[in-house]
């Protein structure tokens, strides 16, 4: 966690109302978690979503960065409110480890500088057989390199921007060395701050929920269902004060005298995660001061909400209607 700036040390939560995203209980976790699948190769990771859908019993899923059908790797699956964060899960940079099969076996030096010529900010035109529209656009590539040769195969390393088509970069690649390139495996290993030591198959999901519905064991599903806080992590925080979080919840501003504390160091316009003093996520928000500007203030308000993820009823209100 960033360092972060104490604005009243005083603060105290009260018991009666939310609890820590670690105690709530199945039924609870089910209205606003996510699960980390481990996508096998066939199905589609809509397919995959609609079964764990109707596996769950939920009325919608979502999932965070869809996966090609033949593609295995790292799927966030979406329940209830997380699908608020949809978008915030779509932007996240990706890692894949690619097969590609070569009509001729490359050599080492023309690979490294085929690859070198593909990263940085490249073109990347969605390939025929995408759901997308086939336009010119680009994306960022961090990481390209060949991790081994064998033959005409080789195992290549990507990290990219959100987005970036991995047949796309084949192909030329190809283009780049005189010769045909296919894509042959793909698999992602991690998405954003989520890797695949942490994933589960669908049929560890499958007997986790058979235990908590016939045996009403819900150890497995409790290692299963990741909280929703999860999911922002990554982003500077803010926590404030009980008496705040109602309006928040309503979708207030938060005004300054709320705030317990803020992490030091970021600007206005920035991206922050809303928190209560037991760690829940109240919404993301936009700080419209800089976070070190705080300490001097005493009034006014320090961040609007972009996304309201707690739902109304979990703290009271503690302010009067006119």
């Amino acid at each position: 966690m960033s360092e972060q700036w104490i604005l009243d040390a005083s603060a105290k939560t009260d018991p009666a109302h939310g609890c820590a995203p670690e105690e709530r209980s199945i039924e609870q976790l089910l209205c606003a978690a996510v699960i980390l699948l481990d996508k096998p190769s066939g199905p589609s990771s809509h397919q995959l979503a609609a079964w764990a859908k109707d596996l769950i019993g939920l009325e919608k899923m979502g999932h965070g960065g869809t996966l090609d059908p033949f593609a295995t790797g790292v799927l966030p699956l979406l329940l209830g409110k997380t699908m608020r964060l949809t978008g915030a899960m779509l932007g996240h940079d990706k890692c894949y480890i690619a097969v590609m099969r070569f009509s001729d076996a490359p050599g080492g030096d023309e690979l490294d500088s085929a690859t070198a010529a593909l990263k940085g900010r490249i073109y990347n035109v969605p390939p025929e057989i995408s759901a997308v529209k086939i336009q010119v656009r680009t994306r960022t590539v961090s990481v390209f390199e060949v991790l081994e040769i064998e033959g005409r195969y080789a195992v290549m390393k990507i990290e990219c921007e959100a987005g970036t088509y991995i047949r796309t970069i084949a192909r030329d690649l190809g283009l780049l060395i005189a010769q045909d390139v296919e894509l042959v495996e793909l698999r992602r290993p991690y998405s954003g701050d989520f890797d695949e030591r942490h994933c589960v198959t669908m049929g560890t999901i499958t007997d986790a929920f058979w235990l908590w519905r016939t045996k009403s064991d819900e150890s497995a599903l409790h290692k299963i269902l990741l909280p929703i806080e999860t999911l922002v992590e990554g982003f500077p925080q803010v926590v404030v004060k009980d008496a705040a979080v109602g309006a928040i919840s309503h979708g207030a501003p938060l005004a300054r005298p709320g705030v317990v504390s803020a992490s030091k160091g970021v600007s206005k316009g920035e991206t922050v995660r809303i928190m209560t003093l037991k760690g829940e996520v109240i919404a993301l928000a936009e700080l419209i001061v800089d976070s070190d500007s705080m300490q001097q203030m005493s009034s006014g308000e320090v961040a609007k909400s972009q996304s309201v993820l707690m739902d109304i009823d979990v703290y009271p209100r503690a302010w009067k209607s006119e």
